[in-house]
């Protein structure tokens, strides 16, 4: 398959940076809200916390976040 007709996943996996980037706060702050969703969800510190994820706990849309990725 040529390299230009491959088409690149969207990732699913939601970072600090990318939560700096959506919601203008700080990296301290884009962590603590990481960390808040992952507690209430019962995950793990090892454990990720995906796109979905963060747009239910937060109501956002999910085509809207993915913009920003």
């Amino acid at each position: 398959m040529p390299a230009a007709s491959r088409k690149i996943p969207t990732r699913i996996v939601i970072y600090p940076k990318d939560v700096e980037n959506i919601t203008g706060r700080s990296s301290r702050t884009a962590r603590s809200i990481i960390d808040r969703i992952r507690k209430a969800l019962g995950k793990s510190k090892q454990q990720f916390v995906t796109v979905k994820e963060f747009c239910f706990f937060y109501g956002l849309e999910e085509d809207y976040v993915k913009d920003f990725l």
